[in-house]
Parts: structure tokens; C-alpha cells; sequence
């Protein structure tokens, strides 16, 4: 096993000069680096469209560059970049043969890459290429070209690492991440977390056989790892910072327009950092929010497999559509979650339509040590009406917490131009500043916040916003509301009282009845059909698969107005009422 020694020492550098040549042989060239003698014991480099993220170990170098293609030569001068070093001494030189990465398409060549500084060069050690491991030249050309090829290769490296800090621990397949990395051993963080040693150990051997499988509706899990809230109520966290939608509206400046609309796009994800598991929603479940920035809010569970649910809000300044789909990956203590929706933002004043593709969400230490979510990767929104793009890159967690949260990136026009740069963290704010072709900072200008997270309540057992505890009260509840709603919900509403097992038990016969009302569908021949959304002809191409999408139909705002039927009640007599999202009535009748 490789052993190696780390110490915390971090310094910051500017890079002058990248150069990228064919073989490929890199050299970063520097006048003004510090003599630090760090050794460059893991690369890693990625490729987001203009950026170009290298990383030592988990520490990163980001560079602001033009679009690079296949494995062509490439020179650039004066990039803007940061680095992180590490400060850390090899101890088994055997670590170096586990890193498998490109070198050129000569198969029994290797190549180095070295660090140059005013001191003299820093050797990294050689770097082998293997065809079989990394694919053809043209293979990894269609695929990102040279970065996407170096990315795949180094992973066998990192999966070595990886092995090196968790694999004394007894469990194959369990990776144990600390995000402040270092400060503990991997085994005393998987000691960590919220489950009990012997409920740890009772779900890891249940959960081996789904490694490498979508789990979305594959599990039953307890409900002591649920938070008091819905999918549906989820979805409606995006309209906390609603206004801003209303200034990308009112906005003159299509590229600020972006500005606005991508920083409601991130606002979100400080909630969605909550590590506990919403409760998926029954089939025809549905979620209503009014009271709030003027908007009319209304989802629905409107498919139970593959489990699916659909938005729409509207306000003077908006329209929102969203048709929601995941897809998963299990990885045995970490679980990727892939966003296969659509979301559509139309702006009324000029009817502009914008679309939105977030990235991907890793939620770390499943069962072993303290659960926490990151989301690296990338961002993109698009003006589909004129062309204008925002792409902002969410930086992955690296040791010691480098570059957590951090979101950087810029509003493009429609010629693929830099106009203006975007920087923050998505837990706390956003701000931008109009550059020039280069993506520098326009001189005479300055950086702006265009948003800051809203005070949140201190020890809060769910990690709720204020926000969200509103969307759990009948506050943001219409006057007359469906039975049908989220949070109506007797199993959400026992947890929310703190009472687990009457939660569990409720849950349980929630999805008992569910159940049976799909035997008793099939042995009807009859189909679900959902009430406020209609399922169209459109198939929606996203990253990470084909979509069916549902739109919305404006049968609930013709609704509202007059709701007294019989599937609505009363406000003041709503914790009365059963929750009712049933196709059919009493199954013990039929």
C-alpha cells in the first residue's frame, strides 16, 4: 500500500505561461513562483468548455482559456490561474507505477511533466500511456480530446488512492470521504454519522447487491433518514428567490438578464445540501404555494414508474415548467444523482425563453461517517430565443475543503464571447463583473453582488431554511386546498411531530395502498392520468438520457377560482381531513 505524508501547508501562485503540446509534453512556466519544493503527486485535468481545471492531489488550478480541440498543440500566454500545493514528501516511490495516464500515441514511449520554476524544475515523475486503458486518439477526441483522455486515465490512479485511505477498513466497495480531509482517519470517520454501529452494518449488507444500480425506486429505506418534506414541496424551494426571475424580466441587458436567472438557478443549492431524504410522493400527490413573490405554484406526481413529477409557476414576471426525472447510480457509500429533467423559464415582457441543465449531485458518506452532498461540474442556461448562454462550473470538494462551493464562469453571447464573469459560492453568494474578450475584468469596473443567502435559523434539526418551514405551514397554503397535497401527509406529518414510528407505520400504509391501487388499475386495464399536467408527443434530450416531458395544461388556474368541489377543503379544518391523491375510493368495496 502506498504511503505517503501530507502536511497542511497551502500557498497560493500565479501561473504565466501554459503550454500543451501534442506528445503531450505540459510545462507550466512561471517568473515569480516560490521556491516550495512541493512534490506533484496526483494531476487530474478536466475540460468545461472555455475553462480547464488541472488539480495536484485535490488541490486546483483554474485557467481561464480559449477552446481547445482533439490533441492539437496548444500555447497560451498569460493565463490567470491559482494553485494549491500541496506540500507533501512520496514515501514509497511505488505510488508513481499506479498512475496510468496519457503520454503519446506511441504506445512504448513515455513522456514527463515537469514544474518549472525561477528556482529550476520540480520533477513529477514519468507518466505512462497505455491504448488499451485510455482508448484511440480518435476515440478520445470525439470524447473532450486530450483533457477527456487524461481524465479517464487518471482515474485508475485515484481509485488507487482511494483504496490506500479506506481499504484497512474491512468493507469492500465502502469509500469514506471527509470533506475537511485529513484531520481524521477514514476509519474514524466512518465511525461517524447518524446511524447506529449495528443498523450501519444491517444496511451495508443489504445495500452491497445494489452497487452500480439506479436506486431511485428500488429501496425501501427507514424513515428515521427522511426529512418532514415531499419531492413535490422540494421542487418548490427554486421559488425562494423568485425575485430574481422578476429583475431578469424587467432587465433591459440580455447578458445581465442571465446574470439574474442563473443566480436564481444556484440559489437552491443550499438547501439541496440537506442530507436527509424527502419522502417520494404518492401518485397523484400534489403540492400547492401561493403567498409568495405573487406566484401560483402547483406539482404533481404525475408517473410512480419511472417515478416523475411536474411543476408550473406563474407571476406577472414569470412562467416556470418543469418536468422532473432522476436517475442514480449507487456506489456503495456514495450515491450520484443525475438530474434527467427539464426545466423552462419564460420571461413575459419579451417572451423570452430560457433553459436550464444543472449538474450532477454526489451525495458522500451514505452509510459510513457524516453524510454531505457536492455537486461539481456544470451549469449551463441558455437564452433559446436569442442565443445568449451562461455556463458556470461548480468546483468539486477537494482535501482539506479546496475550492467547496465555489461557482465560477461567464455569460456568453451569442458568438460564444465572454461578456461577463460570475463568481461566488453557492452557499452563500453570486456576484459578476463585465470582462473583456479574454474573460479579464473590464477596467473601471467592479465586482457586484447580485445575491446573498437569507438568514437561516441556527440548529435547526433538518437544516430547514426559514423558507422552508414555510412550505410545510398553511401559510403558503391557497384557502381551499386539495386533498391531495404534500402536506397533508400522514407519515410527513407524524416525523414532523418527532414521532417515528407512528411515521413509519403511516408510510408504510401509504405505500401498501399505493400498491394496490396500481392491482387494481392493471386488473381494470384502466391508465392514471394526471390532472393538471398532459403528457406530450415531445422526448427531451438531456446529458444523462432521453426525457418524456409533460406540460402543464391551465386546468388548475381555471381551477382555483372556484374550488369547492368535493376533492377540496377548508383551511380551518385541513389537519381533519384524510389525505386523498387516490384514483379509486374504498378498494375493500370494489
Amino acid at each position: 500500500m502506498p504511503n505517503f505524508q501530507l502536511r497542511d501547508e497551502i500557498c497560493t501562485k500565479r501561473i504565466d505561461s501554459l503550454v500543451i503540446g501534442r506528445s503531450p509534453v505540459a510545462s507550466i512556466l512561471s517568473n515569480n513562483l516560490r521556491s516550495t519544493s512541493p512534490t506533484w503527486f496526483m494531476i487530474e485535468i478536466h475540460q468545461f468548455n472555455d475553462k480547464v481545471k488541472l488539480g495536484f492531489a485535490s488541490a486546483f488550478i483554474d485557467i481561464n482559456l480559449g477552446k481547445l480541440s482533439g490533441l492539437d498543440d496548444a500555447s497560451f500566454d498569460n493565463a490567470s490561474a491559482r494553485v494549491f500545493f500541496f506540500l507533501g514528501t512520496f514515501r514509497n516511490s511505488h505510488l508513481l507505477d499506479e498512475i496510468n495516464t496519457i503520454g503519446n500515441t506511441d504506445t512504448n514511449s513515455n513522456d514527463t511533466l515537469n514544474m518549472e520554476t525561477s528556482e529550476g524544475s520540480i520533477p513529477t515523475g514519468e507518466f505512462k500511456y497505455s491504448r488499451e486503458d485510455m482508448g484511440s486518439p480518435e476515440k478520445n477526441q470525439s470524447k473532450g480530446g486530450f483533457f477527456a483522455a487524461m481524465t479517464s486515465g487518471l482515474s485508475l490512479f485515484s481509485s488507487a488512492m482511494h483504496r490506500s485511505v479506506n481499504g484497512f477498513l474491512g468493507y469492500e466497495g465502502v469509500e469514506v470521504i471527509n470533506p475537511e480531509g485529513g484531520k481524521e482517519d477514514a476509519e474514524e470517520e466512518a465511525q461517524r454519522g447518524r446511524w447506529k454501529e449495528e443498523e450501519r452494518d444491517s444496511y451495508w449488507k443489504m445495500m452491497q447487491k445494489y452497487i452500480g444500480s439506479d436506486v431511485t425506486s428500488m429501496v425501501t429505506l427507514p424513515v428515521l433518514i427522511f426529512e418532514p418534506m415531499t419531492m413535490l414541496q422540494k421542487m418548490a424551494e427554486l421559488m425562494e428567490y423568485s425575485h430574481l426571475l422578476d429583475q431578469a424580466d424587467e432587465c433591459e441587458d440580455p447578458y445581465m438578464r442571465l446574470v439574474y436567472a442563473s443566480s436564481w438557478a444556484i440559489s437552491v443549492y443550499y438547501a439541496l445540501q440537506r442530507t436527509w431524504k424527502p419522502f417520494n410522493p404518492i401518485l397523484g400527490e400534489t403540492y400547492e404555494l401561493v403567498n409568495h413573490g405573487g406566484i401560483t405554484f402547483i406539482s404533481e406526481q404525475v408517473s410512480h414508474h419511472p417515478p416523475m413529477s411536474a411543476g408550473h409557476a406563474e407571476n406577472e414576471h414569470f412562467k416556470y415548467d418543469l418536468t422532473s426525472k432522476l436517475k442514480t447510480k449507487f456506489l456503495g457509500n456514495s450515491l450520484d444523482i443525475y438530474p434527467m429533467g427539464r426545466t423552462r423559464v419564460t420571461l413575459k415582457r419579451d417572451g423570452v425563453l430560457l433553459d436550464l441543465v444543472p449538474p450532477p449531485t454526489k451525495v458522500n458518506n451514505l452509510i459510513f461517517g457524516r453524510t454531505w452532498v457536492d455537486s461539481p461540474g456544470e451549469m449551463v442556461m441558455t437564452n433559446l430565443t436569442t442565443g445568449e448562454k451562461v455556463v458556470l462550473y461548480f468546483q468539486p470538494c477537494g482535501w482539506f475543503g479546496a475550492n467547496r462551493y465555489e461557482v465560477d464562469g461567464y455569460v456568453y453571447n451569442a458568438q460564444e464571447e465572454p461578456k461577463i464573469l460570475m463568481t461566488g459560492k453557492w452557499n452563500e453568494s453570486m456576484s459578476y463583473q463585465p470582462c473583456d474578450l479574454e474573460g479579464e475584468p473590464l477596467a473601471g469596473t467592479e465586482l457586484k453582488e447580485v445575491w446573498h443567502l437569507a438568514e437561516t435559523p441556527e440548529n435547526d434539526k433538518f437544516q430547514y431554511t426559514c423558507f422552508a418551514h414555510k412550505l410545510n405551514s398553511f401559510d403558503t397554503a391557497p384557502k381551499k386546498l386539495l386533498a391531495s397535497d404534500s402536506r397533508l401527509r400522514p407519515d410527513r406529518w407524524a416525523l414532523e411531530k418527532g414521532e417515528l414510528s407512528k411515521a413509519g407505520a403511516e408510510k408504510s400504509s401509504l405505500e401498501e395502498r399505493q400498491r394496490a391501487e396500481k392491482r387494481n388499475r392493471e386488473a381494470k386495464g384502466d391508465q392514471f392520468t394526471p390532472k393538471w399536467f398532459d403528457i406530450t408527443d415531445e422526448i427531451a434530450q438531456t446529458p444523462w438520457g432521453d426525457l418524456e416531458v409533460y406540460h402543464y395544461n391551465g386546468k388548475y388556474t381555471d381551477h382555483r377560482s372556484g374550488i369547492a368541489s368535493s376533492d377540496a377543503i377548508d383551511l380551518k379544518d385541513v389537519q381533519s381531513v384524510e389525505f386523498n391523491p387516490w384514483q379509486y375510493g374504498n378498494l375493500d368495496e370494489e
